[in-house]
């Protein structure tokens, strides 16, 4: 148990210490980043959403074209096994399928490829560390990257094309900043490093559609937002126009609803968090406790 508590990892049918996890040097989900993936969080001792996490990894599945052996049945099961396995109660648990080697060498065939599925869990990942969000996260707008067009690269279809996020993230720690956002070719704003974006303006709570992974913490805010009469919008958000946001915040399974206090040179609600993003954050880990959206795991 204990080689385990820093992460374990379901690699060719075997549960394994994360430190030993290995995949090929050609695998093409490491030399063409031909991969796709889903990360649930374990809070408590029970998975958050997996079924919707699941049905994301299946839409994926088909976007990509990616054909691994397990069926879904087989993952929620290896997910299972493999966090009561590593004991971890709060958790980050990501679960992958890649395209795998080609059987002919040199080939850039993708139907040369043996598809695979392999899973890894590790403790709880903040993905804006807790003291940053205490004394108020800074997030810059990059100006040396745009995001990936769609129609390039699928966000909808959860990937590891972080390019474009790479440049901005030394862009933004460069700068003093903690992390950053990125804007599309249109002007509007799309997505940071591992979450999604929102923006409080006039009252109303909007979050860019386009360009964009429909984040699972997403989609909970914006039921959260309809379950409290809460005005939301889910549309187009312009660079001009979200720089006069009353609020900012970012959602991720790594954190949930997490506030931003400066955007670029703009201090937000005397750099706190501000009142609605208050409302929702906290409703947001009343509904992780809610039974209906649990997946308990057995650890016995």
């Amino acid at each position: 148990m204990s080689a385990l508590l820093n992460g374990a990892a379901w690699i060719n049918g075997e549960i394994l210490p994360i430190s030993e996890a290995k995949i090929g040097v050609t695998d093409w989900g490491l030399t063409h980043s031909d991969i796709t993936y889903d990360v649930v969080s374990v809070w408590d001792g029970a998975f958050f959403r997996l079924e919707d996490h699941l049905d994301r990894f299946q839409q994926s599945l088909q976007k990509t074209r990616l054909a691994p052996p397990q069926s879904r049945d087989d993952i929620r099961q290896i997910l299972h096994e493999m966090v009561r396995a590593s004991g971890l109660h709060r958790a980050y648990c990501a679960f992958v399928a890649s395209r795998g080697t080609p059987s002919i060498p040199g080939s850039r065939d993708p139907r040369h490829c043996a598809n695979h599925f392999y899973a890894w869990v590790v403790p709880y990942v903040h993905v804006i560390p807790k003291e940053v969000v205490a004394r108020g996260a800074r997030l810059k707008i990059a100006t040396v990257s745009r995001r990936i067009a769609p129609d390039s690269v699928d966000p909808t279809a959860k990937n590891y094309h972080w390019g474009d996020m790479t440049a901005a993230i030394f862009e933004a720690v460069d700068d003093g900043y903690d992390t950053v956002v990125l804007a599309d070719h249109n002007g509007n704003m799309t997505e940071g490093p591992g979450f999604n974006l929102f923006a409080v303006i006039d009252g109303c709570v909007v979050t860019p559609k386009t360009g964009v992974l429909m984040g699972i913490t997403r989609k909970t805010v914006l039921e959260i937002c309809a379950a409290q009469g809460i005005c939301c919008d889910v549309r187009d958000l312009p660079v001009a126009e979200f720089l006069r946001a009353d609020e900012v915040f970012v959602t991720s399974s790594g954190g949930g609803a997490l506030p931003i206090t400066r955007v670029n040179q703009t201090i937000l609600n005397n750099d706190a968090c501000g009142p609605l993003t208050s409302i929702i954050r906290q409703s947001y880990f009343d509904w992780r406790s809610d039974p209906k959206y649990q997946s308990l795991i057995d650890y016995d």
